[in-house]
């Protein structure tokens, strides 16, 4: 495994992302509202940032048919939560890669809350450059985090590069009704096939759920996360918001040929 160097443009991003997650460990009232949009599915010790949640956790159990010692890689990991929780559920050992240092400062804090601390490690990393060796890894997840669109093919051909043959990702997209046949074509090139499409209807009525309650508690969110992270999750929630009706969630996944 080697170190990751990043574009400036990559750095400014991990920036970004460094502040939002210190800013958010600092206050339980990110959690609380995520929390309280997602209801029953809310998977408390995995605490996540994106649209994870417990049926889709117990989706990758099912796809992935990981065995105990297996490796496991969360790519766009954030602070761990669904490599940690999966790599607790199914014996599996995990590499988690974030562009932001300090969410795998906060990732690798959280392992042994999980799994022994030598079944898990995270490092900085980005889903186009991970740092892996080829072939390396046996199954891969990558939860709201293939990142912009330009990026996804690129994306795509080395998560190809770093599993086996044979081996599975799940990855979750958000697209337009008829993003189908395109992302048929970019996975194919990249040298996948896909095995499953799951539709997650619920997950754009989560989201709004979720960006509905920053909006309500937008003073709370300035007071406990500062004006600057509080600002970007409130245009985040306005911008968005009105798009939902057009969004079509879906759980790929993917079987390296």
């Amino acid at each position: 495994m080697t170190t990751t160097a990043l574009t400036p443009v990559e750095s400014r991003l991990g920036a970004a992302y460094d502040a939002y997650h210190l800013a958010r460990a600092r206050t339980s009232i990110v959690a609380a509202l995520y929390a309280q949009a997602m209801g029953e599915h809310y998977p408390a010790d995995a605490a996540p940032s994106s649209s994870l949640d417990l049926p889709l956790l117990h989706l990758m159990i099912r796809r992935l048919a990981l065995l105990p010692g297996r490796l496991l890689v969360d790519l766009g990991c954030g602070t761990g939560g669904a490599g940690l929780w999966l790599s607790r559920a199914t014996g599996a050992r995990l590499i988690g890669v974030d562009i932001s240092p300090a969410a795998v400062r906060l990732a690798t804090a959280r392992i042994t809350g999980f799994v022994p601390a030598d079944r898990a490690v995270f490092h900085t990393g980005t889903v186009r450059t991970t740092g892996l060796p080829t072939a390396h890894a046996d199954a891969l997840v990558c939860v709201d985090a293939l990142g912009p669109a330009g990026d996804r093919g690129e994306a795509l051909h080395e998560m190809r590069r770093i599993l086996r043959p044979g081996a599975r990702a799940v990855i979750t997209r958000a697209m337009g009704h008829t993003g189908g046949p395109r992302w048929r074509s970019r996975v194919e090139a990249a040298g996948f096939d896909i095995e499953h499409l799951d539709e997650r209807p619920h997950e754009p009525h989560f989201w709004r759920r979720l960006y509905r309650l920053w909006l309500f508690h937008a003073a709370e969110l300035r007071r406990e996360l500062g004006d600057m992270q509080a600002e970007s999750m409130l245009d985040e929630a306005s911008r968005v918001l009105p798009t939902l009706d057009e969004r079509r969630a879906v759980a790929l996944t993917l079987r390296c040929r």
